[in-house]
């Protein structure tokens, strides 16, 4: 999922998705600078890592977030992120004390 989102492309599409709500290939190809297809294999490989989905309707794919996984993400993130703070924490008592 993270080598995913190691994308700026793939970033930008998550961040229309997440603000725009559901949109399809053609508009969301709209205002960046690669092709569609390369916006639609950006869509496969952030699909293929769980963080969106698509549903036909018509002619065209519709896609939006999988927010369950972007919330698995997240809980992951805010985990090491408390990992890191009482790593400092230890850190700074061990530095304190030993002034």
């Amino acid at each position: 999922m993270f080598a995913a989102l190691a994308d700026a492309t793939r970033l930008r599409l998550l961040k229309r998705l997440s603000t725009e709500g559901s949109q399809s290939i053609t508009r969301l190809s709209e205002g960046e600078h690669v092709t569609r297809q390369a916006i639609t294999r950006h869509l496969y490989a952030l699909g293929s890592a769980g963080l969106v989905r698509h549903k036909r309707q018509g002619r065209e794919q519709i896609w939006d977030l999988d927010m369950k996984r972007l919330e698995k993400a997240r809980q992951y993130l805010d985990h090491v992120a408390a990992q890191w703070d009482a790593a400092a924490a230890r850190l700074k008592a061990f530095v304190e004390e030993s002034s």
